[in-house]
Order: C-alpha cells, then sequence, then structure tokens
C-alpha cells in the first residue's frame, strides 16, 4: 500500500478472477470508517553521536511525525504520528570516547497524514546524545532534516525536542499546519527573562557581561559589568548558565556599607579615627558645622554624648591637610573639596555613614564655606549624596598615594637602609636581620622619582593637588614620628585602640572596634614579627651595656637621626638606643613598615582603585549648587552627571595602569617568614628560632583564614562580598606561582 493508501498493482500471480473491476467493486464497498483507519509506514534515518562507547538503547529514544499539510481539528496543529520507538542501530564511526550510530525506524502515520514537515523526539536516557541528522523516506520523495543539536534527557528538559525540515518559508506563508509549531518553539526560545540557564536549556536571552569578574577567588578577580551603563558600554552577550557576579558586585562601589567598610578593610585601612570631641574643629580651634541635631536622627537610639562615650563615633578627616591649597589646587582645573566623614558604629560591627561636610577656604580662616549632605537612598538627595561620597574618596586616593603609602613607607624606610649599608658590617647581625627587608626597595624609589613623583610625573598627572602633591607631602612629613610608625602606637594615636594594662596580652592595647580587619590581622602579625626580633637580638646583646657599647649600632642609630632624617634631628621623641627594649622596637616597627603595613597599602590596589568610580583620584565638576545652570543639567541626569565629574578617560587609564602595576609581586618575591637562602645565617639557633617564627605566621594565616568565613565578622566581606586578604603572610610555598596580582601575601620589602 503507498502512501495515500491505495493498493498496488497486482502481479502477473494474482488469479484471472481477480480483476481490476472486482477490485474497484470491493474498494467501493469499504465502509468509510475502516478508509478512515487504514495507515501508510514512513521510514526514518537518524544520525547520532553520543560521548560514552556502549550504544544508547533504542527503546529510551522515541520519535513522533508531524504533518505540515494536515490540520488535526483539536490541537490546530499538524496530525501527528504515533510514536515510535529506536532498534538497534548501526555503528558507523567508533573511537574510544565518542560513536556515531544510525538508527532506522519505522513510523505509522494516518493514510491522509500528509506530507512530514517536523517531528519531535524524546530522550529517556540518562544522558544526552548528538542528534546530526535525519530523513523521513515517504513514496516519492525524502523529506532532510539537518539537526547538529543535543538532546537531553528528558527528566532535565521537561519536554519534547521539536525539528522542522530543512523546508524554508516566510512567516506569511507558513503551512497552517505549522503556524502554531512554528510560534510555540519562537516563545520557547525566547524564554521569559527569568531563573539561571541551566546547560540543557534552549534559550536565548540578552543579558551583560556580568560574569568576567570571580571575586570568590579574591578581590583581584573583581571585574566591572560591561554594559548597561554610560561608564560602560558594551554589546550585550547571550544569557547563559554561567555563573555571574552579584548585583552587589556590580553596585556594592554605591553602598554606603561598603563605603565604610573599606576605611577599615580597603586599600586605606590607616586613616579613619575615633571622635572625641564634638564639633570636629581644625588645629586652630575653629569648629565643624555639622550640627548634633542631624547625627542624632541616625544615631539607632543612642544620644551623640553616649555614642562617643563608648567609642562608636568615627571620623575619616581630610580636612586640615587639603584647606591651605585648595584655591592653588582648584585654579589648575580640577574641582576639589577638603572633607569630613562621620561615621557610627552599628551593633553588627559594621561603619553607617552619618554625614559628609565639604570645604572650601573662605577669605579668612574663619569664614570656610562648607556644605553638609546626608545619606539617602533615592531622589535627589541621594544623588547629591552620592557626589559628595566621590570627592571624600578622592582626597582619601591622594592621602593615601602621597602619604600613607609613598611617605609613610616607600620614602621614610631608605635612610634605614642608607645608613645600613653604610654603617653596619654585613657581619653584623642587625645588618643580616634587616637586610632582607630591604630587597629593591632603593631601586623601586629611584625609578618613582623618574616616573611618578617627578615634574609632569604620573602622581601630578592623576592625584588632584597635581604640581604641589610633593609640596603637600612635604607638609605631613612634619608630622610623621618615627615612634608612631608601629602598629599599637598607630591605633592609640588615632583613638582605635585604648591601653590595656594586662601583661598577658602581647600589645598592651585593646580595640574598639573589634571587628576591624587590618587592625585584627595587624596586630597577629606586629607580635609575630616582635617576638622573632626580640628572640634574634637578644642571642647577641646579653645586656644593655652591650648595646651601648655597639659602635656600629651607635653609629647607625645617630647617622639615621641626623642625616638620613635630618630634619626631625632635634626632636625629642626618638627613642634612645639605650636599651634591648628600645632596639627590638625600633626595628620591630621599621620591619612592619617594610612589610605588613606596606603590603596593606599597597597589594589591594587593583582591586579597589582598578575601577575609577569606587576611588577616583579627581573631581572635575564641584557638587553643584541649587539654582545654578550645572544644578539644572545634574537634575536632568543625575548619573551623566556623576561621569562626567570623574577623570577623564585618559587619566583613568593611566591610574588603572599605575594600580595594575604596583599591585604585582615580583616573580622572584620572598615573603615575610622566608630567605632567598636556607643558610642565610650560619648559626643553628637563630635558625630553628626562625622556623619557628616561619610556622606561627602560617598559623596566624589559618586563623585569618577562619575569621573571613565568619558569619558574624562582616566587615571580613562586606556588600561586595570580598575576603579581606592584604595581611595573608604567605601566597604560597612557591614564590614564582604566587606572582602577579593576587590581593595577597607579605613581601619581605618595599618591592613591586
Amino acid at each position: 500500500m503507498n502512501i495515500n493508501g491505495m493498493p498496488k498493482k497486482a502481479s502477473s500471480s494474482v488469479p484471472k478472477w481477480h480483476s481490476s473491476s472486482v477490485t474497484t467493486k470491493m474498494l467501493n464497498n469499504f465502509n468509510p470508517i475502516c478508509q478512515a483507519t487504514q495507515q501508510s509506514t514512513l521510514k526514518g534515518k537518524f544520525v547520532i553521536t553520543h560521548n560514552h562507547s556502549k550504544s544508547i538503547p533504542g527503546k529510551l529514544i522515541s520519535v513522533q511525525i508531524y504533518s505540515g499539510t494536515e490540520v488535526d481539528p483539536e490541537t490546530g496543529k499538524g496530525k501527528l504520528s504515533e510514536k515510535a520507538c529506536f532498534k538497534q542501530g548501526e555503528s558507523i564511526k567508533h573511537s574510544h570516547d565518542a560513536q556515531t550510530m544510525i538508527y532506522k525506524i519505522k513510523i505509522h502515520v494516518d493514510s491522509h497524514f500528509g506530507t512530514p514537515r517536523a517531528f519531535v523526539i524524546q530522550n529517556q536516557h540518562k544522558k544526552k546524545f548528538f542528534l546530526q541528522s535525519a530523513s523521513i523516506e515517504t513514496n516519492d520523495r525524502i523529506i532532510h532534516f539537518d539537526c547538529n543539536s543535543w538532546i537531553y534527557p528528558i527528566k532535565k528538559t521537561k519536554s519534547d525536542r521539536l525539528f522542522f525540515s530543512n523546508r524554508c518559508c516566510l512567516p506569511s506563508h507558513t503551512p497552517r499546519a505549522l503556524v502554531e509549531l512554528r510560534k510555540e518553539e519562537l516563545d520557547r526560545l525566547r524564554g521569559n527573562g527569568m531563573g539561571e540557564r541551566k546547560e540543557w536549556d534552549r534559550i536565548y536571552d540578552y543579558d551583560c557581561y556580568n560574569d568576567l569578574g570571580d571575586p570568590d577567588k579574591g578581590p583581584e578577580h573583581l571585574r566591572p559589568v560591561l554594559g548597561g551603563s554610560r561608564l560602560f558600554p558594551y554589546p550585550r552577550r547571550g544569557r547563559t548558565g554561567r555563573k555571574h557576579s552579584t548585583a552587589e558586585n556590580e553596585w556594592a562601589w554605591k553602598d554606603d556599607m561598603e563605603f565604610g567598610r573599606q576605611m577599615i578593610a580597603g586599600t586605606h585601612p590607616t586613616r579613619i579615627q575615633c571622635l572625641t570631641t564634638f564639633p570636629p574643629q581644625n588645629k586652630f580651634g575653629i569648629q565643624s558645622s555639622i550640627k548634633q541635631s542631624i547625627i542624632e536622627q541616625k544615631l539607632e537610639g543612642w544620644t551623640l554624648s553616649q555614642a562617643m562615650e563608648h567609642g562608636r563615633i568615627f571620623m575619616l578627616d581630610h580636612h586640615d591637610f587639603l584647606i591651605p591649597y585648595l584655591n592653588r589646587i582648584n585654579a589648575n582645573g580640577v574641582c576639589a573639596y577638603a572633607s569630613r566623614t562621620l561615621l557610627f558604629l552599628r551593633s553588627d560591627g559594621m561603619l553607617k555613614p552619618l554625614t559628609i561636610e565639604l570645604s572650601l577656604p573662605g577669605q579668612s580662616p574663619h569664614l570656610e564655606i562648607h556644605r553638609v549632605f546626608l545619606p539617602a537612598k533615592q531622589g535627589t538627595q541621594a544623588a547629591l549624596w552620592q557626589l559628595a561620597k566621590a570627592h571624600v574618596l578622592a582626597n582619601d586616593a591622594v592621602y593615601h598615594q602621597l602619604i600613607s603609602h609613598w611617605l609613610y613607607t616607600h620614602a621614610v624606610v631608605e635612610p634605614f637602609i642608607i645608613a645600613t649599608k653604610r654603617r653596619l658590617s654585613v657581619m653584623h647581625p642587625i645588618h643580616r636581620l634587616l637586610n632582607p627587608h630591604f630587597k629593591d626597595t632603593m631601586h623601586i624609589n629611584a625609578l618613582a622619582r623618574l616616573i611618578l613623583i617627578n615634574s609632569g610625573g604620573i602622581f601630578e598627572r592623576i592625584l588632584f593637588p597635581g604640581e604641589i602633591c610633593m609640596q603637600i607631602s612635604c607638609d605631613l612629613y612634619k608630622e610623621w614620628r618615627f615612634n608612631e610608625q608601629g602598629l599599637p602606637a598607630d591605633l592609640l594615636k588615632r583613638g582605635m585602640a585604648v591601653k590595656d594594662p594586662d601583661k598577658n596580652n602581647p600589645t598592651r592595647i585593646q580595640l574598639l572596634l573589634l571587628d576591624y580587619p587590618y587592625a585584627t590581622d595587624g596586630l597577629e602579625i606586629w607580635v609575630a614579627i616582635k617576638e622573632w626580633v626580640k628572640d634574634f637580638c637578644s642571642f647577641f646583646y646579653k645586656d644593655n651595656e652591650a648595646i651601648e657599647g655597639d659602635v656600629e649600632l651607635q653609629a647607625w642609630w645617630s647617622e639615621i637621626r641626623t642625616q638620613g632624617h635630618g630634619d626631625k634631628y632635634n626632636d625629642i621623641w626618638w627613642y634612645q638606643m639605650t636599651t634591648l627594649s628600645n632596639l627590638v622596637e625600633s626595628l620591630t616597627t621599621l620591619i612592619w613598615i617594610a612589610s605588613a603595613k606596606h603590603a596593606s597599602l599597597n597589594y589591594g590596589q587593583y582591586a579597589y582603585n582598578g575601577f575609577p568610580p569606587n576611588r577616583p583620584m579627581l573631581c572635575r565638576k564641584f557638587v553643584p549648587l541649587e539654582g545654578t545652570v550645572e544644578f539644572g543639567e545634574f537634575l536632568k541626569d543625575p548619573d551623566k552627571f556623576f561621569l562626567k565629574m570623574l577623570p577623564d578617560r585618559f587619566e583613568m587609564s593611566l591610574a588603572a595602569a599605575l594600580v595594575d602595576v604596583l599591585s604585582r609581586h615580583t616573580c622572584d618575591e620572598v615573603y615575610l617568614g622566608c630567605q632567598q637562602s636556607p643558610g642565610w645565617i650560619d648559626n643553628e639557633v637563630i635558625q630553628n628560632r626562625f622556623a619557628e617564627f616561619k610556622q606561627e605566621l602560617k598559623e596566624i594565616q589559618t586563623r585569618i583564614m577562619q575569621r573571613n568565613r565568619d558569619p558574624k565578622l562582616k566587615n571580613r566581606r562586606g556588600p561586595a562580598n570580598i575576603e579581606y586578604t592584604l595581611l595573608y603572610p604567605d601566597t604560597s610555598s612557591s614564590s614564582a606561582s604566587a606572582s602577579g596580582i593576587t590581593g595577597r601575601g607579605i613581601p619581605n620589602s618595599i618591592s613591586i
């Protein structure tokens, strides 16, 4: 019987009485119902590849054919055949990891089925397979299907897979039997824009490039979202099942809690201080314009006096050192304020911004121009608050680069290196102790003088003070005291800790802000360094007289004060090099500056400073005043105004390139607790004690990692979900594998 249900022509073996007239009569006598149930058989061939050596049982794969010419009145779609299962296949290609098979099947269809134009296939096997092609043979033609698609298990997809034949047609020319199928297939491919894409989903949706970063690996893997903003325009990508960076990583730089967290766990955690006097005032006694009434509204039930008494009000102060220079700075095409930012310590240990005061110089110190901004979640006030935060961040970036990083680590250590080379023989134990902590520093500083801090150098081009960068640095060197550079002393000075009389506490201080990652991790490092230095010095100096009688040591210390830091020669705060405790404190402070302090300020720069909106280094617009043309421009498009306020493309690119270079560990980096040579000192006792120091650092790193996993310590990750790893002592036992941008590891010395 052919495809139309008509009998085939009689052969010569048919009896003579079986004439055509008889046949016609018999057909005419058929009941119409019987005629409707007559069937034809179609032949199908399917080429399948699967990634496993054993063939897929044919009974687990089934196919149904859709007619492209005859409509089922009940469904409005083409008629659908019975289900046919695959049987034994024939292998045409076989390798150790893949097998290609041809399956031939017979499909029973209604005699008035019409022409096949689509089919659905169902995979009840537990593994996927690749359907290369299919063909369906009718009585007069072969209909081809180029499939080239993976067929996933029905348990995952929850639906059969539809394929159309290779015949093309415009939408308006779609056969009526295929109209609904065509529409349903397109709807399925578009999806609903919801949920995460799975491997087996056949949904084509748009998305931004929000999956380039991987913050779980560390801050160095944080990347901005490309597309969907004026700052980072980009073609859309196809939405996939790949895990993307969370929305918090996208927008954490705007979050107020992240703004506060970076002051204690970012790349510049050494400037914030506890506020002890309200209102804040400058060194001339001139008070801030911040009012108590606006502060107390945001203290979660505390009065201002109660909060200050319990050490819960903090300030990021960038006022006094900038005010004298702002008129000169702002005459050079940038827009800078001096700033004060007040924050409140919440019960969960995080810092909540309370207010920002931006100031400009007036005609006299008593006539400064102040503007006070308050946090807001939406509307005009929220947009103004965002602009104010950008100016604070620019202030902080300048202080970080010029003072905390360059001046207070690179520059202040160099005189110690020169004096060590000049006054301490290589045979001297203190020379042997300090030498690893001086590796590459003078070379790096020389390069900085050539391209970074020189006239027309990078700092003058990317930092808003421009040509007066180093003059500001000079002013702040006047405030520098070596005896305040150790971590406990620094925390006490900034009011972030109080003295602890408990002799069992090796730091002799207690932190006011318990969840302060830089301080908590740093104090453990500080104690480990100090214990190592104390044991080392005690081995060579049995009493104070030995220290006083060491001519090389005394000449070294004198030259540091009189020549290396000669402008500080008359300051009375210098340690007297007459006791073991003073020697230990001096050496511990020096090693701390060259290793852990520098690491905390330097190696996180790319993660935080590499994204300009998070830490712009200059602003090109002031916060607009109501009633001005600029305020109208701001109201029209606050985001556009914000972007115009940021550095231009060249400045941002140069800044990003700089922090990329600065944040990299060298390929031959030597980390704290390691030495370039295993026989660095010919003394077994010292070598054993050094091994204990190294082991202690490993244990500290384990404890830091445990703290980072503690959900109660919210400043360890914050809204950005970036772990604080800048004081991990060692990234790897192999220095070569730890090179590049890692966001962790404490090198022995100031190097890049």
